[in-house]
Formats: structure tokens, sequence, C-alpha cells
């Protein structure tokens, strides 16, 4: 197991040197110092607003809603999050490119709405799924 953890570290290592190494002989100046303060700006946004807000939610939710509920929208909102972050981008940039560029001309609005309205109605099915056993095991 340690030589397996070894050999993966210094592959890591390995490759993330080698894209540091193409990163700075192939990418223009400029274009590196835009990647700079877009990686700060969304270290600052992480650290300012979604942290915080993560554990918010959190205490909110270990406050006022049920452990056996608490689970599945747990579950629902960190797939919503992690589905909204992808959409976001997109939603923002539409338009912005050439239509070769088709990517960007569907309607991520309306498909993030359809995305987290069947990830809310996966989510209450099972949840009434457990319901249903639990009470049928009490029987």
């Amino acid at each position: 197991m340690k030589t397996w953890r070894i050999i993966l570290a210094v592959a890591g290592i390995a490759l993330g040197a080698f894209g540091v190494f193409r990163l700075l002989s192939e990418i223009p100046t400029h274009s590196l110092l835009v990647l700079a303060v877009w990686l700060i700006t969304a270290l600052v946004i992480h650290d300012a607003l979604l942290a915080p807000s993560v554990v918010g939610v959190g205490w909110l939710l270990r406050r006022y809603v049920p452990d056996r509920g608490r689970r599945y929208l747990q579950i629902a909102l960190i797939m919503i999050a992690l589905v909204t972050v992808i959409a976001v981008p997109m939603i923002f940039l539409r338009g912005s490119q050439p239509a070769a560029k088709a990517l960007l001309l569907r309607n991520y609005g309306a498909n993030l709405i359809l995305v987290i309205a069947v990830i809310a109605v996966i989510t209450l099915i099972l949840y009434a799924v457990r319901v249903v056993r639990d009470r049928a095991a009490r029987v």
C-alpha cells in the first residue's frame, strides 16, 4: 500500500509540474494574469460567501428539519448547488459567442429549472419510499 502511495504521489507531482511548465511556456502573460485574478476572485467568493452560506444552511437544517428528512434535503441541496455552479456561467455567457459555438446557444436557464425540478421530484419520491418503509417496519 505504501509503495502505491509513493508511486501515485510522484506521478501526481510530475503531472502537476508538467502542467505548470506548459502553462508558463505556452500561455501569454496577460492570460495568466486574468487567470490569476479569476482564481483569487473564486477563492474570495468561496471563503466569504459560499462557505458561510453552507454552514448557515446546515445549521438551519439541523435546527428545523427532522433527521430522516434532513438527509434527503441535504443531498438534494448539494446536487442542486453543483448543477447550478455549472449552469450559471453558461446562463451568463449565452449569446456571447458566434453561432459556430452552438454550446452557448442553448437555454440553460430553462434547463437548470428542469434539472432542479427533476432532482426535487426524485428526492421526494425517495423520501416517501423511506417513510413507507419505516411505517411498515413498525407494524
